[in-house]
């Protein structure tokens, strides 16, 4: 098998597995993040060129965030919520499509004070305005943090054990150093 066959059979496969584990994992509300996914590959004489290509988000997605107080749900991602370089309320934002999208409202209920009296409320279960229930998620996932679902994490690690092994021993492949490379 030559080695053009080879990375695009790997490519269509990692493509393939990729968005069949999204709408296992029910991450397929908007189909922005599936209908991005793709791959190109080049090969020259010497060497060759592999990208997976998805949307920004997709990257976040398969290696989770770790929270602004707790690291729990991603404890080896290299992202943070609240490290201050991502986008100003785009978790807000994003969370308040997922919430319109799924027709997903909180419903109002007493609650408590700080010194432990009920506090009666008039509107209690009434259902919130989406926006309400967007900042409430968004807050607990800020604190909190995303789990990793490794959606195109496994898929490629096992394309990758399926590569032709005079593919590999002649590229002198490592798996790791090839999947920091390869995903853009």
């Amino acid at each position: 098998m030559s080695v053009d066959a080879a990375l695009n059979r790997f490519g269509k496969v990692v493509v393939k597995e990729a968005k069949t584990a999204l709408t296992k994992q029910d991450r397929n509300v908007s189909k922005e993040l599936y209908n991005s996914i793709r791959f190109d590959s080049k090969v020259s004489k010497n060497s060759f060129e592999l990208s997976i290509y998805m949307a920004d988000h997709g990257k976040f997605l398969d290696q989770g965030v770790k929270g602004k107080s707790s690291s729990l749900k991603a404890p080896n991602s290299p992202f943070q919520f609240g490290s201050g370089t991502g986008k100003k309320g785009g978790l807000t934002q994003g969370i308040d499509k997922w919430v319109r999208a799924r027709r997903i409202q909180f419903r109002i209920r007493e609650y408590k004070n700080k010194e432990g009296k009920l506090i009666k409320n008039k509107r209690k279960g009434q259902f919130m305005s989406y926006e309400q229930t967007a900042r409430l998620i968004a807050g607990s996932v800020y604190q909190k943090g995303t789990k990793e679902t490794k959606f195109i994490t496994k898929p490629f690690n096992a394309a990758y054990k399926n590569l032709p092994e005079e593919v590999v021993k002649a590229y002198g492949l490592q798996v790791e150093q090839l999947l920091k490379n390869v995903i853009i």
